[in-house]
């Protein structure tokens, strides 16, 4: 769905070969957390978050998920645990080795809630997973941006490596750049992200 769009809940129905009201539910439920913007007797637009909405999404991020991480990484990972976050970082580095950005943003979507979902707060967990959804990217067309979603994927892999080894200011210090440098390219003007 493109930014700015409006979309009939019928037409989408249609478009997914199911009846209008199961539609309807759900973008009146992506309405709620603010990814879809309902249009009087319209329908439904996408929802371009401003640059300082972005930004502040970040700021919340950094708040919640760099002492989360901190605290995971202190306390260390079982067994299962490692495994599980190893393969969802090799699973965001295919995907970004693969130039496949919508394969890559859900992979990265898995990792990142995974971690968060190791410090047992569902919902710390699920205020991260609407605010990822809220400033979703779009773009990254060019050799710039592949480089950044495989250097974003490497800080992953990097990332378990830290809270496995239970390196909490280490690995803390990297998810607080790891956001910082995600939030500012999805958010540069000047950046080739199309957000609109």
């Amino acid at each position: 769905m493109k930014v700015g769009e409006i979309y009939s809940a019928p037409m989408l129905a249609t478009q997914f070969g199911v009846s209008a009201t199961p539609v309807r539910e759900a973008m009146i439920d992506l309405a709620k957390e603010g990814i879809v913007e309902v249009v009087r007797n319209k329908g439904f637009r996408v929802a371009q978050p401003s640059i300082q909405e972005l930004q502040q999404m970040m700021e919340v991020r950094l708040l919640l998920e760099v002492p989360t991480i901190r605290g995971i990484a202190a306390r260390g990972l079982t067994a299962d645990q490692r495994s599980a976050a190893q393969h969802l970082a090799e699973a965001s580095l295919e995907s970004a080795q693969r130039n496949d950005l919508i394969a890559h943003v859900a992979a990265d979507i898995r990792f990142h809630l995974y971690l968060l979902s190791l410090s047992g707060n569902e919902e710390l967990v699920d205020i991260i997973r609407v605010l990822r959804s809220r400033s979703r990217p779009y773009g990254l067309q060019s050799e710039k941006k592949r480089a950044f979603l495989l250097e974003s994927a490497q800080e992953h892999l990097t990332l378990v490596r830290l809270i496995i080894n239970k390196q909490p200011v280490q690995a803390s210090e990297l998810i607080d750049s790891h956001i910082r440098r995600a939030g500012q390219e999805w958010s540069d003007p000047n950046s080739e992200i199309d957000l609109g």
